[in-house]
C-alpha cells in the first residue's frame, strides 16, 4: 500500500492553504474512482497537519511506502534540508517503511504554459474579450488534434466546449443531416421552444429570443403536472414535456431527465408526426448514469431531426450552449 504527501509551506493568511484541492486534483487523475485518500498534504509552517503527522497517519493506515513531493518551485533551504531532516528522522523510527523523494515542481516546459496564460488572462478583461479567448484556444486545440467538423456544427461544438471546458463533445457531438437547418428555421419563424427543466430556460439568451420573438415553456412546476406524477408515477419532467409539446413548438431541449427524451422520442415517432409540421428539432442531453446514454442512442437512430451527444455527459451546460449557438447562428444568417 503507497501514500503520497504534498508537501507545502503554508501561510498565516488561511485561505492561501488551498493544497488540498492539488491533492484531490492529483488523487483523481492517479486512482479515478478510489474512495481512500491515496494523496495526502502537509504544510511546514501555520497550518496542520504537518509532516510528522501525516507520515504517522499512514503508519496506522498500514502504508508500506510513502512518495513525498515538496511544492516548492526551486531547491531552497526546506527543499535540500528541512524536509530531508524530517525524512531521515521518520527512516530511524520506521525502518520497515520506504520513503520516496521527489524533485520540487523547479523548471519544467507547462510551468511557462502556465505563466504564459496568467500574462495573456490579464490582457482580456470584458466578457466579450475572455469569450473570444476561450474560442481562440478551443480552436488551437482542435488544430493541434485535428478536426474534419465543419461550421455551423463547428460553432455549436465550440459552444458546448466553451460551457464545459471539456474536449471530449468534439468528439461524441451528433447531428442528424437536417438537424441545423431545421432549427434555424424554427427560431426564424418564431416558434416555441420547450425545455424539461426550469434552469435551461433561464440559461437561454433574453435579447435572442425576444429578437425573434421566442417563447420558452417548462411546465415542470405546473400544479397539474405534479399532482399527475403523484398519482401516476411517472416523472414531472416527462409529464410536463408532453403537456407542452404541441403545435407551435419549434424545438424541444432535454438535458436533465432521459424520462423527458424517451417521452418526446415516443410521441414524435409513434404519435403525432403528421400533425406537427414544419418537423420540430429535438436537443437531447440528458446526463447521468440511468438511461441517460441509452436515451440518446435511442434518438440517434430516430427520423426526426436531432442534436445529441453519445456519451453519459451532459446537462444544463450543453443544452444551454447548443440553443444559444443556434440562436446566434440565425442571428447571422438573418442579416
Amino acid at each position: 500500500m503507497e501514500r503520497i504527501i504534498i508537501i507545502g509551506h503554508g501561510s498565516p493568511l488561511k485561505e492561501a492553504n488551498n493544497l488540498r484541492i492539488v491533492g484531490r486534483f492529483l488523487h483523481n487523475i492517479l486512482h479515478p474512482m478510489c474512495d481512500k485518500e491515496c494523496v495526502r498534504v502537509a504544510y511546514l509552517q501555520f497550518e496542520r497537519p504537518d509532516l510528522r503527522e501525516c507520515i504517522e497517519d499512514a503508519l496506522r493506515d498500514g502504508v508500506k511506502r510513502i512518495i513525498i513531493h515538496p511544492y516548492f518551485l526551486s531547491k531552497g533551504m526546506h527543499v535540500t534540508k528541512d524536509i530531508p531532516e524530517i525524512i531521515e528522522e521518520a527512516r530511524g523510527r520506521y525502518p520497515h517503511l520506504e520513503f520516496l523523494y521527489t524533485e520540487p515542481l523547479g523548471f519544467h516546459e507547462k510551468l511557462i504554459e502556465i505563466i504564459r496564460e496568467r500574462i495573456e488572462g490579464v490582457r482580456f478583461k470584458t466578457p466579450h474579450d475572455i469569450e473570444r479567448r476561450s474560442f481562440e484556444i478551443i480552436s488551437e486545440l482542435n488544430a493541434e488534434i485535428g478536426s474534419d467538423r465543419v461550421d455551423p456544427h463547428q460553432e455549436i461544438i465550440k459552444r458546448v466546449i466553451h460551457a464545459t471546458a471539456d474536449l471530449e463533445f468534439r468528439d461524441t457531438m451528433l447531428f442528424s443531416p437536417d438537424a441545423i437547418k431545421t432549427g434555424i428555421e424554427a427560431i426564424r419563424l418564431g416558434k416555441d421552444i420547450l425545455v424539461d427543466v426550469e434552469m435551461i430556460r433561464a440559461g437561454i439568451s433574453k435579447d435572442h429570443l425576444r429578437e425573434f420573438g421566442i417563447q420558452v415553456h417548462c411546465h415542470i412546476s405546473d400544479e397539474d403536472v405534479r399532482r399527475l406524477s403523484e398519482e401516476t408515477g411517472q416523472t414531472r419532467a416527462e409529464i410536463g414535456i408532453q403537456k407542452g409539446l404541441k403545435n407551435g413548438t419549434g424545438i424541444v431541449v432535454i438535458g436533465n431527465a432521459p424520462t423527458a427524451l424517451l417521452k418526446v422520442i415516443e410521441i414524435l415517432r409513434d404519435s403525432y408526426p403528421e400533425r406537427l409540421s414544419p418537423p420540430i428539432l429535438v436537443i437531447g442531453v440528458p446526463v447521468g448514469f440511468v438511461n441517460a446514454l441509452e436515451s440518446k442512442i435511442l434518438l440517434s437512430g430516430q427520423g426526426f431531426p436531432f442534436i445529441t451527444n453519445l456519451s453519459r455527459k451532459g446537462g444544463t451546460p450543453v443544452a444551454v450552449a447548443i440553443v444559444n449557438a443556434l440562436l446566434k447562428i440565425a442571428r447571422e444568417v438573418k442579416r
